[in-house]
C-alpha cells in the first residue's frame, strides 16, 4: 500500500439488519441483551416470561450473571459470560429506567445508541463474527423503528477500528449483527439504512482526521472530495480551485497561511443540488489546516501539542463526511455548498511572519484561513444560513472539556437549532455566550483587526473575528462550531470523527424548512 494512497472507505463493513427471529431461537457467537430495570423480576423472585425461556435455552447463564454480580440493569452497565448453548456468548446490558427512556440525551448518545454501542465493544472483546441484540420490552413511548436506527448508528460506528497503518491491519472481525426486533418493519429497514449512511460520512471524517500530516495534505483532501462527488454525480459538483484561481480571487488571508509550505493549497468547492429546484441554499465550510507548526510562532515545549497539529482539519473532515451522508440521504428541495481552505501552515523562508498584514478577499485586513472561504462561498451561493466547523482554539479546550464542542451565533434561535441537530446526533456541544465587550480585543492599530485578543475568553474573540467576514445583513444566519477537543480522543489516540453527524443532522433540518 503507497502510503499517500490509502484507502477513504473501509474494505469491510458490518452487515446489519432487523430479523423476525426470536432470542431463544437465534444462533451465533454472541448475543446481547438489553435490560431496563423493569424487565428484571422483583428481589427473590425468578425470572418471567420471555426471558424465563430465553435463561432456559442459555442454560441459566442470564440468572446466573443477575446473581453472580448483582446486575440490576442501570443504565451503562454490562456483563458477559459463555453460555455452552447455541448462542456462545451472551452479554446482559444495562438501560436504566425504561420510564426514562428517550430517543435523544441532552448530551452525547442516547441510551439505544449506547446499546449498539455496547454490543460492538461485547463482540470486539468476545472476538465474534456474528451477533444479534435483542431488547424483551421496547417502551410503549417509542417507535421500534427508532430504536432500530439508533442502535444500527451505535453499534455500526463503534466497530471502527484504527488500523489502515499497520502492517497486518485486519478489518473488526464481525461480519453479521442481527437486531432481533423491527423485522419485516420498512420503517425499521429505512432506519437501518439512514444509519449507514450516518457512519459512512463519520468513517470518512475519521478516516481523514486520524490520517498522519504527510498523508493528509491539501491535495489528499481534494482527493476525498472527489471521491464523494464520484459517489453521487448525479447530485454533486466539484470544483478545486489552485493558488492561481485564489489568487485571483483575492484570497490573501487564505494564501499567507498557506504561503510557507511546498505542499500547494487546495480550496475545495464541493456542491449538492437536489433534482427538484433549491428552495433554501445551505453553506458548511470547515478549516483545513491539515498541519500548523504554528508557523514562526512555532507551536513548542510542554502543552504545545503540536503532535497534534494534524487534527487542525477537523472542520474540513467533518464537512466532507456530512457530504457523503447528505449524498446517500438526499434531502429535497436544497442546495447545499460545502468548503474547505486546504493548506498547511510551515516554516520557511516564504512563510508569513508574526504581525504581517494580510487583506482578505473583501479587502479587510486581519489574517485566518476560514475568513477568505467564508467570503467566498458567500459571494457564490448567496446561502440563507452558514455552518462554520473549525478546530478553533485552546481555551475553548479550557472551558468545555474533552468531549463538547463550543456554538456561537449572531442570533440565538440559530444557535439552537444546531444544538438541536447535536442532539439528534448523540454529539455534545453547548451554547457559547457572543459578548459585544469582548470585540475591543480585537482592533488593530494599523489593521482592521488582530485574529487574536487576550487569553481569557479567547474562544469568544475568535468567533467574533470570524463574524466579522459574514454579512447577515440579507438575513443569512450565521452558526460557528468551536471543536477543536472533540474531533480527536486522547484516550484511544484515535480519531472520534465529531461533527459530521451534526452537521448532516442541522442540513436534513433546514432541508425540512424548505419543503414545509
Amino acid at each position: 500500500m503507497s502510503i499517500s494512497k490509502v484507502p477513504l472507505v473501509p474494505e469491510k463493513e458490518v452487515e446489519v439488519s432487523t430479523s423476525t427471529a426470536t432470542p431463544e431461537d437465534w444462533s451465533g457467537d454472541l448475543l446481547v441483551v438489553g435490560l431496563f430495570e423493569e424487565d428484571l423480576p422483583a428481589e427473590g423472585n425468578g425470572l418471567e416470561g420471555s426471558l424465563q425461556s430465553l435463561d432456559a435455552k442459555l442454560n441459566g447463564t442470564i440468572q446466573d450473571l443477575l446473581e453472580t454480580y448483582e446486575f440490576k440493569a442501570k443504565l451503562g452497565s454490562s456483563q458477559t459470560a459463555r453460555t455452552g448453548a447455541a448462542a456462545k456468548n451472551v452479554t446482559l446490558v444495562g438501560l436504566g429506567k425504561a420510564s426514562e427512556a428517550t430517543l435523544e440525551a441532552k448530551l452525547g448518545l442516547s441510551v439505544f445508541a449506547s446499546l449498539g454501542a455496547a454490543a460492538a465493544a461485547a463482540a470486539k472483546a468476545t472476538k465474534a463474527a456474528s451477533a444479534a441484540i435483542a431488547l424483551p420490552g421496547i417502551p410503549s413511548h417509542i417507535a421500534p423503528a427508532d430504536v432500530v436506527g439508533k442502535t444500527s448508528l451505535g453499534l455500526l460506528h463503534s466497530m471502527y477500528e484504527t488500523s489502515r497503518f499497520k502492517s497486518s491491519a485486519a478489518a473488526p472481525r464481525l461480519a453479521t449483527g442481527e437486531l432481533l426486533f423491527g423485522g419485516g418493519d420498512e420503517a425499521a429497514a429505512a432506519a437501518t439504512a439512514r444509519a449507514r449512511a450516518f457512519v459512512s460520512g463519520t468513517t470518512l471524517t475519521r478516516y481523514l482526521v486520524e490520517a498522519p500530516p504527510n498523508v493528509c495534505t491539501p491535495s489528499h483532501i481534494a482527493r476525498a472530495a472527489e471521491e464523494v462527488r464520484a459517489g453521487a454525480p448525479d447530485v454533486l459538483e466539484l470544483t478545486v480551485l489552485e493558488r492561481e484561481d485564489c489568487e485571483r480571487e483575492g484570497m490573501g488571508l487564505y494564501l499567507g497561511v498557506a504561503q510557507g509550505s511546498a505542499e500547494p493549497p487546495k480550496f475545495v468547492h464541493l456542491v449538492y443540488r437536489s433534482p427538484e429546484a433549491p428552495r433554501r441554499r445551505l453553506a458548511l465550510v470547515g478549516k483545513g489546516v491539515t498541519f500548523d507548526s504554528g508557523g514562526y510562532n512555532v507551536k513548542a515545549g510542554a502543552g504545545s501539542m503540536i503532535e497534534y497539529m494534524k487534527i487542525d482539519m477537523g472542520g474540513a473532515g467533518a464537512v466532507l463526511g456530512a457530504a457523503r451522508t447528505l449524498s446517500l440521504l438526499r434531502p429535497a428541495a436544497v442546495e447545499i455548498h460545502f468548503c474547505v481552505a486546504a493548506c498547511e501552515n510551515m516554516i520557511s523562508g516564504g512563510a508569513y511572519r508574526p504581525g504581517d498584514i494580510l487583506v482578505a478577499s473583501n479587502g479587510k485586513t486581519g489574517r485566518l484561513t476560514l475568513a477568505d472561504a467564508l467570503l467566498y462561498v458567500q459571494k457564490v451561493a448567496k446561502p440563507d444560513a452558514i455552518v462554520d466547523f473549525a478546530t478553533l482554539t485552546g481555551a475553548c479546550m479550557v472551558a468545555l472539556g474533552p468531549q463538547i464542542a463550543g456554538v456561537f451565533s449572531n442570533e440565538d434561535a440559530s444557535a439552537g437549532e444546531y444544538l438541536a441537530a447535536a442532539r439528534a446526533a448523540g454529539e455534545k456541544a453547548w451554547h457559547m455566550p457572543m459578548e459585544p465587550a469582548y470585540a475591543e480585543q480585537l482592533k488593530s492599530p494599523i489593521a482592521d483587526y488582530k485574529n487574536v485578543g487576550s487569553r481569557m475568553g479567547g474562544s469568544i474573540t475568535a468567533a467574533m473575528f470570524l463574524q466579522e467576514f459574514v454579512d447577515t445583513s440579507a438575513g443569512t444566519t450565521w452558526v460557528h462550531v468551536d471543536a477543536a477537543a472533540p474531533v480527536f480522543s486522547d484516550k484511544d489516540m484515535s480519531a472520534t470523527g465529531y461533527g459530521a453527524r451534526s452537521l448532516a443532522e442541522w442540513a436534513l433540518a433546514q432541508a425540512g424548512k424548505a419543503e414545509a
